[in-house]
């Protein structure tokens, strides 16, 4: 399955080990020059070679940076909110969430990509008071599937919610480990 990473030695060259009296300044810089060059490529192979998963356990991987998603309304119950939509940025693929509004909004959601799903919950505070309610808050991703099978971690969330058309535009930032 997984090979073991050979260990590599350089050896250094006659010209890197004669005596500095016989070679140029020239001649010395150059061959340091490509000691570097050897050293810095082969420890790039090498690391290049390491497997990502080890054989106890597996390595953290992150999902670092910005997505948005835009939501539609798919029913409504009261306060409760079923919404759909798409997520795009570090994230590609849809979203289905369930929207409790009010003087906290409240959520739980499914994000589906072809890597697999995240599943989460979030909070945000309400601002304002006309058709377009901005808030902020953040979010905990629970669990998923997939790529995403052991996905933890909380980020901030940031939004426009339209009272008219009951859609919603949420923007996240931050680090997700899985």
């Amino acid at each position: 399955m997984f090979q073991a990473a050979q260990a590599i030695t350089l050896k250094p060259s006659f010209a890197m080990t004669e005596s500095f009296t016989t070679s140029s300044l020239r001649d010395r810089v150059r061959n340091t020059a490509m000691l570097l060059a050897t050293t810095a490529t082969l420890a790039a192979v090498g690391a290049a070679a390491t497997p990502a998963w080890g054989a106890a356990a597996h390595d953290a991987r992150t999902l670092a940076g910005n997505a948005a998603a835009h939501l539609h309304l798919v029913k409504a119950e009261g306060s409760q909110l079923i919404e759909e939509g798409s997520v795009a940025g570090v994230l590609i693929g849809s979203v289905r969430a369930q929207l409790h509004t009010g003087a906290l909004f409240t959520a739980s959601f499914t994000i589906r990509t072809r890597d697999g799903a995240i599943t989460g919950r979030g909070q945000a505070t309400p601002h304002g008071s006309g058709r377009y309610q901005s808030f902020a808050g953040s979010f905990t991703a629970t669990g998923g599937s997939g790529r995403y099978a052991h996905i933890r971690g909380r980020a901030g969330l940031y939004g426009v919610f339209d009272r008219r058309s009951e859609s919603v535009l949420i923007q996240t930032s931050g680090t997700l480990t899985y």
